[in-house]
């Protein structure tokens, strides 16, 4: 295998000629184990892990009720196409779906493989129940990838940036971004004018009626963790209601008690006619979920929606036991307090620290966002590089997001021991520090 300090460097030659280029890397780090909050790579090195993923590893890596769940399926059957013969995980975990997602109301799931794929399903079927088919997203949204994903997302590079032409009948409304209000130089005060702005909207750029559906995330993710104001989704939700709608949440990231809730949506109350669901169901087995209320989801007919390896029986197995080891170990709770303690720790260092232009999250979700002068706020990305590279040589895995790139995001696994959590956000602490008095 040759001497350990050469195996990355190898293996990163191997990667260049083999993997495309447009695959990009945020470390040089490979993995050889991980469990918990810790990854080792291949020369042995360990680092802590305050990525999660991206957001898919809520329960840590490898937890292992979840590894013996998989090990047990994999003996049994890999893979048989749902469509053809079915087996029990797929509907035992579409049960489980729609008895935890919000909603008193009837629902029925569907399964894919990532979320781009699930959000790919929920406009189809969105179109399909409501017979139009204009679409509603928000500045600063990640959907996702694919075209019809991608025309969703907000960001232009490196997302949308010589892939056009883009999807039709998507339409931009501005998102609750607090911290860069566009009506602050206009209206003191949050008057909840990006709400306001959709009677605007539906006259001067599209009837409601044409509108199938709107989608947003909960919490704005790879656009800089955007926590709303507690009138906006509910606000959201009520103009649906009175223009023939249909709400779909976006919970690829939100999910499964990152945000201190099983679903982010419960924090205001609001129930979706259609969620869409991915990483952290299955504990970083590829798979997706499309769940909503029942007359909506069966308004396609049989073939219209589904795929080959969609609830794949690996990764149903391995969602049921994700979701149970989320509520036996009580990581709704967990999330509340990881969330606590960073926010107290990160409000005091930016009163230190004039960097740090807004601390905000919910739960175990949190961004810092960075700034070159706190009165223009003007974005500091080249920052969040130089915090994010000096993380990395201490042994801590953060990264960046915002739509000006200049958002540290923190997704930390729920399973991070106290000891863990405290080590990390003092490497953190440090970094921001020392990088912002060289900037």
């Amino acid at each position: 295998m040759g001497k350990p300090e050469k195996l990355t460097e190898g293996l990163l030659q191997r990667k260049n000629n083999a993997v495309a280029r447009g695959i990009s890397n945020s470390t040089t780090i490979f993995v050889k184990e991980a469990r918990g909050a810790v990854i080792t790579d291949v020369e042995d090195r360990q680092f802590l892990d305050f990525y999660a993923g991206i957001g898919t590893l809520n329960v840590g890596h490898c937890p292992e009720p979840v590894v013996k769940a998989i090990q047990s399926q994999a003996a049994k059957l890999l893979h048989s196409c749902f469509m053809v013969t079915m087996y029990e995980p797929y509907v035992a975990l579409a049960e489980m779906l729609n008895s935890i997602t919000p909603g008193s109301f009837p629902k029925k799931t569907m399964f894919a493989n990532s979320g781009a794929e699930a959000v790919e399903n929920a406009v189809k079927i969105a179109r399909h129940a409501a017979k139009k088919t204009g679409i509603i997203s928000f500045e600063c949204a990640f959907h996702g990838r694919t075209l019809m994903t991608m025309s969703l997302t907000s960001k232009v590079k490196p997302y949308k940036y010589g892939f056009g032409p883009l999807a039709p009948d998507i339409y931009k409304v501005p998102s609750a971004y607090c911290y860069r209000c566009h009506y602050q130089s206009t209206y003191p005060g949050c008057g909840l004018h990006c709400l306001d702005n959709f009677e605007r909207f539906f006259t001067a750029e599209i009837d409601a009626e044409h509108i199938a559906a709107m989608i947003i995330e909960p919490i704005q993710g790879e656009g800089g963790f955007l926590v709303p104001p507690p009138e906006f989704l509910p606000g959201l939700k009520s103009i649906c209601e009175s223009k023939g709608i249909l709400f779909i949440a976006d919970e690829v990231q939100t999910g499964f008690a990152r945000t201190g809730k099983m679903f982010a949506v419960e924090h205001w109350g609001v129930e979706p006619d259609l969620m869409t669901t991915a990483k952290s169901i299955a504990a970083g087995v590829p798979l997706s979920a499309v769940t909503g209320k029942a007359e909506i989801m069966d308004v396609p007919e049989p073939g219209n929606i589904g795929g080959t390896y969609g609830g794949n029986p690996l990764a149903c197995a391995a969602g049921l036991e994700t979701i149970r080891f989320i509520q036996d170990n009580g990581l709704c709770g967990r999330a509340e307090v990881i969330g606590r303690q960073t926010m107290t720790r990160l409000k005091a260092l930016q009163e230190r620290c004039p960097a740090i232009g807004d601390v905000r999250g919910l739960g175990a979700m949190i961004g810092i966002e960075l700034v070159k002068d706190r009165q223009t706020k003007e974005p500091a990305k080249q920052l969040v590089g130089k915090v994010v590279a000096d993380c990395l040589q201490q042994g801590l895995i953060i990264l960046g997001a915002g739509i000006y790139g200049n958002v540290i995001r923190l997704l930390i696994p729920l399973v991070v021991t106290d000891e863990q959590l405290d080590r990390g956000l003092a490497i953190l602490e440090e970094s921001i520090l020392r990088a912002s008095a060289v900037s």
